[in-house]
């Protein structure tokens, strides 16, 4: 008899998982027409479907269990460029979910073009839906034209007089390319992005002037900008501007020469790495 009442009992169980599995199938079902525009939801432009990640999946249920976001990231190994979480709790939430999720705000977050993974987990009272954009750099252009629009930008900045933190510039002139300061810059970016870390110091203990000097650089002056994490030639600009050394050396009217490269690795901690080298040649 108590053999009996243990097997019931297990068959009840499992019913109940395949209970779950099916209305989490019916989930990303509803996702997948709600950001299509349809079910409730109008899309102004066409969508490819979120893919179903296993490590969301997993945050979603530690989510569930009480575990900060962050944390749950982490432990399930995913990286992140943005990520939501949206949950929602009640009596056989999980055959309401359609009806919730097809409302404005809602549609606006599971329509989110930048956000392509989703993971979910849910329960007899609760639903748990993570949306994700994957950590994936890219500069979105070669680098010979990555490096013109520095360039660019980096004589746009030096047309104008401003304050790098406490010390005033006036205008300075422009700056011209110059190769060899570019191998010195992509050597060090790809340094940095190989080997994870954002320092004027090389791993191999060389300073800036050393390795210009390597590239074939001979200099009366010089001098390095660096940068981690920025995807756009704009934004790495934007970030020498912010601070006070580096714009300096923008602005530094004693440099005529520079040359920039970035370098790009997915499995590194800022995924982007731009050096800069200024240069006065002898």
């Amino acid at each position: 008899m108590p053999m009996i009442v243990r097997l019931r009992m297990l068959s009840c169980l499992l019913l109940l998982a395949v209970g779950f599995d099916a209305v989490a199938g019916d989930l990303y079902a509803t996702i997948k027409q709600l950001r299509e525009g349809e079910g409730g939801c109008d899309a102004t432009k066409q969508l490819p479907p979120l893919k179903p990640q296993v490590a969301l999946e997993r945050v979603a249920r530690d989510l569930a269990r009480g575990t900060k976001l962050e944390q749950s990231l982490a432990a399930a190994g995913y990286r992140a460029t943005r990520v939501k979480a949206l949950t929602f709790s009640g009596d056989r939430i999980g055959a309401r979910m359609a009806e919730i999720l097809a409302t404005q705000s809602y549609c606006q977050q599971l329509q989110d073009a930048a956000m392509t993974e989703i993971g979910t987990y849910l329960d007899a009272r609760q639903v748990w839906i993570v949306i994700a954009a994957p950590f994936a750099p890219l500069v979105e252009m070669a680098a010979p034209a990555a490096g013109q629009r520095v360039l660019d930008l980096v004589n746009q900045v030096r047309s104008t007089p401003r304050n790098c933190g406490n010390k005033a510039f006036s205008v300075a002139r422009p700056v011209s390319w110059n190769d060899a300061l570019a191998a010195a810059s992509r050597l060090h970016a790809e340094d940095m992005a190989r080997f994870s870390y954002l320092s004027h110091g090389g791993r191999d203990g060389s300073t800036p002037a050393q390795r210009v000097e390597r590239a074939g650089y001979r200099y009366r002056a010089m001098g390095e900008n660096i940068a981690g994490g920025q995807m756009k030639p704009e934004d790495a600009v934007t970030a020498w501007i912010n601070s006070p050394p580096h714009c300096a050396n923008l602005m530094n009217p004693v440099f005529t020469e520079m040359g920039v490269a970035f370098a790009v690795d997915r499995t590194s901690k800022l995924g982007v790495y731009w050096a800069q080298e200024f240069g006065t040649p002898r």
